[in-house]
């Protein structure tokens, strides 16, 4: 290549203009009509651009590409496409082409633009492309040059200050810092849909992918460094400045004009105008910076940066020296400390290195090494690190860098896991040593590290694409953004399950008659989706309704919270109303629902739900409608109603006592069932009825928050009582609260089935029959297996059921057995009749019995039996010898015993304090002598007093004096029926079934009332209370008492027969 000023003014044309004029597809339609030519470009990535448009004309096999980490070089090659910094000095070409040439004032590049400016010529023709602020500089150093001024092909103008949000589509935003184009792509993804990014960070291949992105219309924006502005050819209809000041390796600093209308001429390619504004937090334009950038009138470059090419390698001081020269020319200054001298400087003061460059050829070696660029930018020092060892290698050994260390090297980059800036940092090593495997005498065997290399960079490069693309482009809005631009109507479809897509991309669902837009879908876009899928959602409406008309009852199915289901789907909510069997219907459809459609699902959802009502709680919706009811059964049937077919039975006590027998007909004919605790329908607790009746109560009583309270599941009899359920919902739903456990209203009332027999057995003379498992005989139980076992619940959980239902518990202890008093005795003997009845009860020997509830003998009792003394005195000659053998040979006392005893808590009216007492302690509403037998002629049976049984019996007579005043104990007062259980009584608990037969007819039987007038006079007339024991009577000859008395009456006998004589 020539170098003095004949050679550099020869053939030399300035091709000069703003960006947009066709610059660069000028020269390389000029090079194409040489035999041969040479161009070179600012930027890699624009080389490959011009490489793959030449190779499309003219063959692969006649284009060569030389960069600095990548080398195409075919034997034949015509026309080579170069970097400025790669451009061969060795190969003559007849044309040759420099483009961007305004970049010899860049302080970082600047020089070796200058040195092609001055030195690189072509045979026939050389030319300078770039801003016409170059002109006066190439007038100044290459006299006698020619210039073609090209005007800009379209219009640019100034569009103000906009939000990101409220760009235009086609948009390029340019940052300056990698930092704040991820922060503008975040945002734009999320605004907007996703926009490519283009930054130096990135290797061309990534850089490719992602202009590639852009240009296919699948993002609107490009978020790019100013890096766009040298020379790539995008599509680009707007540019914004995020800001107007950028870091330049030295300091911040405000953007020159020129650089601004640089970066901004990319708006508007060919006849496309295009306008330029600011976003962000940049603030706007003066109108004099608007009018030179609408207009391209910039100052000229005043100076260029130059740097010797004539450098001395004799030593190290020599090139330093060089590299330091001034220049001697005009508008040229010298350049500042590059990353190649600074490299330089850094090795020169490592002693190791300046013994290792002391000839000419070591010290070339070193500068050479030097030109290796810093991609990784960590630092000057560990950059001047990385060139030390490469020299080294290349200075030791056979002056090759040794394998498996640049193996080792290579294979720290040759993962693609990560994020973004862990694969960018991957990507700038294995492009340092891409660089390097592209020398040829500095590995042993440069090809195989090329491929290696590259190989790394495309797989990360890739990568990188990849996690971009994922990171800040939303593919679905991005595809719909494309189609909306390209056709006038969105292509939708609709899947089976619902699911919408537009453009095959899912948008939404539509569940019922409801679409519900995806939530990734909400956005300036969200209008746009929802006109596309409604194309589909409103003609699948119509169908979904024709098909819901149609649908048999089965199909449908109530949820516990009031929504109708149709094939999973919701269709309808239940709303509240004042008749809880007439519940209102709220259809759950879009707008875009039809009318007439809407009324058509609606109809048809009623009638389903009148049916399922009626079919389900038929015995309630039958009395509710009846006409035949009157009175108070229409009153009950009323509360029936309300209470969703259940009630407690006290709480309609007195309607139920006043109902005559045709009323209680009337209401048994819908199946009505008068329990003890409670009146129910019992079709009504089968699973489906109850869940119903459950739900139905639960729209009429909402709980707090919308919360669903838990409730026994089907099969269940009895269960734990959840707190947070109400008990009217427990009701509703065919159970009864007692203490903890929620009992089925059916189980409950067996339970009642097996305790009332058990109340109602008396032991007595002549009777044979065994008692009942767990009759106590006097009117209590124990608890039994049939128990616990209808209830599924354990002995302490039956204990509180049975409290709750209004029993006491009272531990009673369990005597020894009474001896027999003699062996050949006969069953008619009270022992014998005693022990028989309780071995037939239990199982067990006899105990006696020291209790105040023993039962009390009633009086027609005592005159059809003999008393214990004169079976005592009939048989004291006989009974005497056994008596006292019985005696001598009783066993001593063993460790009492106690037995649990159920017995009905009857109201006991509140001992007065104050109050003086009557003579002999009696309570003054204690009648001695009265003994009125209860209802049905059988006497109730005494309850205590006391809470300690042993406490009663030391106040009450002891042997036959304790019958006596049981006998003669006035029994409670009946006021307060209703605080004992309500199948213990007179009328045995509830109404009597119809399998039960008819009841006796006590007509003849005086009523309570008519009695009344008579117990007031009889309390008002003076009555005679003494305080001495009642008279003896006759004792229950089966009671253990009596034979005790008659042991002890033998024994009292025998002594006074021994002492008179």
């Amino acid at each position: 290549m020539a170098s003095d000023l004949e050679a550099r003014i020869r053939n030399v044309t300035a091709v000069l203009g703003p960006t947009n004029t066709g610059k660069t597809h000028l020269a390389i339609e000029r090079m194409l009509g040489h035999e041969s030519g040479m161009i070179g470009l600012p930027l890699r990535l624009l080389a490959r651009e011009v490489y793959d448009k030449i190779k499309q004309r003219v063959g692969a096999d006649k284009v060569a590409l030389i960069t600095g980490e990548e080398k195409i070089k075919p034997e034949r090659a015509r026309y080579w496409v170069s970097t400025v910094e790669a451009m061969p000095r060795d190969i003559d070409v007849d044309f040759l082409a420099i483009d961007e040439i305004q970049l010899c004032g860049d302080p970082e590049r600047g020089h070796v633009f200058t040195d092609r400016l001055l030195h690189a010529r072509g045979r026939s023709e050389t030319l300078l492309l770039g801003a016409q602020t170059m002109r006066e500089a190439i007038s100044d150093l290459i006299p006698g040059a020619n210039f073609i001024s090209r005007p800009r092909l379209s219009k640019l103008t100034y569009s103000g200050e906009k939000k990101i949000t409220r760009l235009p589509s086609r948009t390029a935003i340019v940052a300056f810092s990698a930092q704040e184009v991820y922060a503008l792509a975040e945002l734009i993804r999320r605004q907007r849909g996703g926009a490519a990014v283009v930054l130096g960070a990135l290797s061309p291949r990534t850089r490719n992918a992602q202009v590639a992105l852009y240009q296919s219309g699948d993002v609107e924006f490009l978020i790019a460094t100013d890096a766009i502005g040298m020379g790539l050819n995008l599509d680009v209809d707007h540019v914004a400045f995020s800001a107007l000041r950028k870091f330049d390796g030295y300091n911040h600093r405000n953007l020159t004009p020129a650089e601004i209308g640089q970066i901004a001429g990319r708006a508007g390619r060919h006849m496309n105008d295009g306008t330029f504004g600011v976003t962000g937090g940049a603030d706007g334009l003066d109108a004099d910076m608007v009018e030179r950038l609408e207009t391209h009138s910039f100052d000229s470059v005043k100076t260029l940066q130059w740097r010797s090419r004539e450098l001395n390698f004799s030593s190290l001081d020599a090139l330093h020296a060089s590299l330091r020269e001034l220049p001697r020319e005009q508008r040229l200054t010298r350049a500042r400390t590059a990353d190649d001298v600074a490299a330089l400087e850094a090795l020169t003061a490592d002693r190791e290195i300046t013994d290792i460059a002391t000839n000419r050829d070591r010290v070339a070696l070193l500068w050479d090494v030097c030109q290796v660029p810093d991609y990784r930018k960590i630092s000057g020092q560990s950059h001047a690190e990385l060139v030390g060892n490469i020299y080294r290698h290349l200075t030791s050994g056979n002056n090759r860098i040794d394998e498996d260390w640049f193996s080792k090297q290579v294979s720290l980059a040759d993962r693609t896991d990560g994020d973004i800036d862990t694969l960018a940092n991957r990507i700038a090593h294995i492009r340092t040593w891409t660089f390097v495997a592209n020398r040829p005498d500095w590995l042993g065997d440069p090809q195989h590290w090329q491929e290696r290399t590259r190989a790394i960079e495309d797989s990360l490069s890739d990568a990188l694409h990849e996690c971009l693309t994922q990171r800040f482009v939303d593919r679905r809005t991005s595809a719909l953004m494309k189609g909306m631009r390209d056709k006038d109507e969105l292509t939708a479809d609709i899947a089976d399950d619902g699911a919408i897509t537009v453009e095959n991309h899912f948008v939404g669902r539509l569940k019922g008659f409801r679409f519900t837009l995806d939530a990734a879908g909400d956005g300036i876009h969200e209008k746009a989706t929802r006109q596309a899928a409604m194309q589909v959602v409103t003609r699948e409406l119509g169908m979904r309704a024709r098909r819901v008309a149609a649908a048999q009852n089965e199909a449908f199915k109530l949820t516990r919270t009031g929504s109708i289901i149709w094939r999973e789907d919701e269709l309808a909510k239940l709303e509240r109303s004042e008749d809880p069997l007439q519940p209102g219907l709220t259809l759950l459809a879009d707008d875009a629902m039809s009318e007439a459609d809407r009324e058509k699902v609606q109809a048809r959802l009623k009638t389903w739900l009148d049916d399922t009502i009626a079919d389900k709680l038929k015995p309630l919706v039958e009395m509710s409608r009846s006409t035949e009811l009157q009175g108070l059964a229409r009153g009950i049937a009323f509360q029936l109603k309300e209470g969703l077919g259940a009630l407690k039975r006290e709480t309609v006590a007195n309607e139920i006592n006043a109902l005559d027998q045709a009323a209680r007909a009337e209401l048994r004919k819908f199946g009505l069932r008068f329990g003890a605790f409670n009146i129910f329908f019992p079709l009504m607790l089968k699973p489906a009825p109850a869940d119903l009746a459950a739900t139905l109560w639960l729209l009429k009583n909402p709980t707090p928050a919308g919360t669903t309270p838990q409730l026994p599941r089907p099969g269940l009899t009895s269960v734990a009582v959840d707190p947070a359920t109400p008990e009217a919902l427990y009701r509703a739903h065919g159970f009864h609260l007692c203490g903890p456990r929620a009992i089925r209203l059916d189980i409950l009332e067996r339970l009642a089935d097996l305790i009332r027999p058990l109340l109602a057995w008396r032991s007595g003379p002549g009777k044979t029959e065994a008692p009942p498992k767990g009759s106590t005989g006097d009117g209590g139980f124990r608890a039994t297996d049939d128990m616990m076992s209808i209830l599924g619940c354990s002995v302490d959980e039956l204990s509180e059921v049975l409290k709750a239902l209004g029993f006491r518990l009272e531990k009673r202890p369990i005597a020894a057995a009474a001896p027999a008093p003699a062996a050949t005795e006969t069953s008619s003997s009270p022992e014998a009749t005693a022990d028989g009845e309780a071995k037939s009860g239990e199982g067990e020997a006899a105990v006696a019995e020291a209790s105040s509830d023993a039962p009390a003998t009633t009086a027609e009792d005592a005159a059809a039996q003999p008393s214990a003394e004169a079976l005592a005195n009939e048989q004291s000659a006989a009974e005497t010898p056994a008596a006292d053998a019985a005696l001598a040979e009783a066993p001593a006392p063993e460790a009492e015993k106690f037995e649990e005893i159920w017995r009905p808590r009857r109201h006991q009216r509140p001992e007065r304090r104050d109050g003086p007492r009557r003579e002999g302690g009696q309570n003054r509403h204690q009648r001695p002598h009265s003994n009125r037998p209860a209802a049905g002629g059988v006497p109730h049976a005494a309850s205590s007093t006391t809470a300690n049984s042993e406490a009663q019996a030391s106040e009450t007579p002891a042997g036959n004096d304790r019958a006596e005043h049981q006998r003669h104990r006035r029994p409670e007062r009946q006021e307060n029926r209703g605080e004992r259980p309500r199948f213990e009584g007179r009328k045995g608990g509830g109404d009597r079934r119809p399998d039960q037969g008819a009841r006796k007819d006590n007509s003849n039987r005086p009523r309570r009332d008519d009695n009344q007038n008579g117990r007031r006079e009889e309390r008002r007339s003076p009555q005679v209370i003494t305080a001495a024991p009642p008279k003896s009577a006759a004792a229950d000859s089966s009671s253990p008492f009596a034979a005790l008395a008659a042991l002890k009456a033998q024994m009292e006998k025998r002594s006074e027969g021994s002492g008179s004589t």
